[in-house]
């Protein structure tokens, strides 16, 4: 198959649906951001119409530096995708959903061609048109380009990073240098640095490929001294570049948004969750069936042809890996020295520093492309019938993620809002926030009922939201929205993350309404919300 045609077949998997599934809670993160807004613009302690949200996401003009300055204070992210997305906007066609994800989508289109070179750059052609196949059609591959959220967009900066590590490498083992491949190198690496923080791990990874390297080699190989010292000169060149961002950076890491990712010393088998995350990881790059919110018959069958197909995958991959070793390839080396130093830094981050990174498999795409580029390069000499099976299966996955079966929105704004649009009555919602991401959370939920009822046959106004802090000063959010200004409802429901089942009380009162608690309408998907049903009084 040529790089066109797997070209094409990659950019109607990215573009195909793209705005089906709802925006949750990171894609809004990256709306308000992308549109020249900030969270001061967002309506609090107060009931509002969701429409209400409409001019947040309209385009307003405004500088890169804006941009930055807005990230820096209201998240915990490096400011250029939203820069770069900000553009975007300006010239995209589509609806704003629409804009907000094809970027993500162009970018997976051109991270193809980027892993064509690569592996055309370390084995031959035809491996790099395999590695471009493998990724075109894998089910990851296709759920990051559809998220609008910065992943395609650094994962090709770590495939540019791999191409000049291969190339860098290719050099050392020829017993040569070229000064212009290390400078755009570091250049790549540090610009990513300002996409997205996780490039940091791809750069520890490729100096500790290139150390992996160095350690192979003689030390009489020429060169062999002088490049201890140009890989130093790297490493401080990026770190200059970095320099201007790297205090935001530390105060970003102590910012209480990323505390959900701490470990749970809960029970002892604890310990052992990120290893079979890991390992959940590995699988869906390659497939996915559904087994997310499905009967249980299908998750059994989905499950089992997974773990069936895994283990074949394996198989075939560690058969190819085999036999490029055996041709003492040092591309092999390099990129396996790549993806162990990615996974030594996780297991590192896990253990030690107690944030869990592997509970997210999007995560994996700092490593990805690597592990791409070795499955491809796997599958190069491999049977035609073993390929199409990767193939095949692959691109079925990849339906199953397009129709919103598979990769799965975390929290599942649309299932939470067919929850909430229940009957006729009229309803408010309102939910607790303790910082912005729980804001944006909600605003995601917000645009999903409002989605929802516009299906529905409605006689009651569009339902109002509201969002009212909850703080360890002021715990008591009940008595606050009992005296809240509200139109008449027939249907209150109330998110609160942190809250359990038995924290909700049987009755609350808002405006002119007393509201019993509904059994039937308690549920919990990563957080509880509840429904009451409403009389007046």
């Amino acid at each position: 198959m040529s790089l066109i045609a797997v070209l094409i077949v990659g950019g109607v998997l990215r573009f195909w649906n793209l705005d089906l599934k709802p925006l949750w809670m990171d894609e809004v993160i990256t709306a308000i951001f992308s549109f020249g807004r900030n969270y001061g613009e967002i309506p609090l302690e107060q009931f509002f119409r969701v429409s209400a949200l409409d001019q947040v996401f309209q385009l307003k003009a405004t500088s890169c530096a804006n941009i930055a300055q807005t990230v820096s204070t209201q998240s915990v992210h490096p400011p250029l995708f939203f820069c770069w997305m900000h553009q975007w906007l300006q010239i995209a066609p589509g609806n704003w959903i629409w804009k907000l994800r094809s970027l993500s989508a162009l970018a997976g289109v051109a991270a193809i061609f980027g892993m064509y070179w690569l592996n055309r750059l370390a084995f031959s052609a035809s491996a790099g048109v395999a590695a471009g196949l493998t990724m075109a059609v894998s089910p990851f591959a296709v759920y990051l380009s559809q998220e609008a959220r910065h992943y395609t967009v650094p994962m090709l900066f770590v495939i540019v990073g791999l191409m000049g590590l291969v190339r860098i490498g290719q050099d050392l083992v020829q017993q040569r240098r070229d000064p212009k491949i290390w400078m755009g190198w570091v250049l790549a690496n540090a610009i990513g640095f300002y996409v997205h923080y996780f490039l940091l791990l791809a750069i520890g990874a490729e100096f500790f490929a290139l150390a992996v390297l160095q350690m192979r080699l003689r030390p009489a190989t020429k060169f062999w001294w002088r490049t201890w010292g140009a890989i130093l000169a790297a490493g401080l060149g990026i770190i200059a570049i970095c320099l201007p961002w790297l205090p935001t950076f530390i105060s970003h890491m102590t910012r209480p948004e990323t505390d959900w990712l701490e470990t749970s010393p809960s029970a002892w088998w604890s310990f052992l969750a990120p290893l079979y995350q890991l390992a959940a990881g590995w699988v869906v790059m390659f497939v996915s069936f559904p087994v997310e919110f499905q009967p249980t018959w299908m998750i059994v069958l989905s499950a089992l042809l997974m773990l069936s197909f895994s283990g074949w995958l394996i198989y075939c991959v560690l058969r190819g890996l085999k036999r490029l070793w055996q041709e003492a390839n040092w591309e092999t080396l390099i990129l396996l020295s790549f993806v162990g130093g990615v996974l030594l830094e996780f297991l590192a981050i896990v253990y030690v520093l107690g944030k869990d990174l592997t509970q997210v498999p999007r995560y994996n795409f700092i490593y990805y492309p690597a592990v791409c580029a070795l499955v491809g390069a796997s599958f190069w000499r491999q049977r035609a019938s073993s390929k199409w099976i990767l193939y095949s299966v692959g691109a079925l996955s990849c339906v199953f993620v397009i129709s919103n079966v598979a990769f799965l929105k975390p929290y599942t704004p649309d299932r939470v809002a067919q929850n909430i649009v229940t009957g006729t009555d009229c309803r408010a919602i309102v939910m607790s926030y303790n910082d912005f991401q729980d804001i944006a959370l909600g605003i995601g939920f917000a645009l999903a009922v409002r989605s929802t009822e516009t299906r529905s046959p409605q006689i009651c106004p569009p339902a109002q939201f509201a969002f009212l802090s909850k703080t360890q000063s002021d715990p008591d959010i009940w008595n606050r929205l009992s005296n809240l200004p509200a139109a008449k409802v027939g249907q209150v429901w109330a998110i609160m993350p942190g809250l359990r089942r038995a924290d909700f009380p049987k009755t609350l009162k808002v405006q002119n309404s007393v509201c019993t608690l509904n059994p039937d309408w308690q549920y919990r998907i990563g957080l509880p919300y509840s429904g009451y049903q409403c009389r007046n009084l």
